[in-house]
């Protein structure tokens, strides 16, 4: 699966951790977070975020 970067704090989204805080399982592609997830470092939304190379 692919991860995320969050383009505004440099967090990534990484599907095999999941967000533990956001009670986000491990295996949840980025795709398939909710639409309201946000950054849990800086709070942006997913549209904030690029495919990480």
């Amino acid at each position: 699966m692919k991860k995320y970067i969050c383009t505004a704090c440099g967090y990534v989204y990484d599907p095999e951790e999941g967000d533990p805080n956001a009670d986000i399982e491990p295996g949840t592609a980025f795709e398939d977070l909710p639409d309201d997830w946000v950054c849990p470092l800086c709070g942006v939304g997913k549209e904030m975020f690029n495919e990480l190379e």
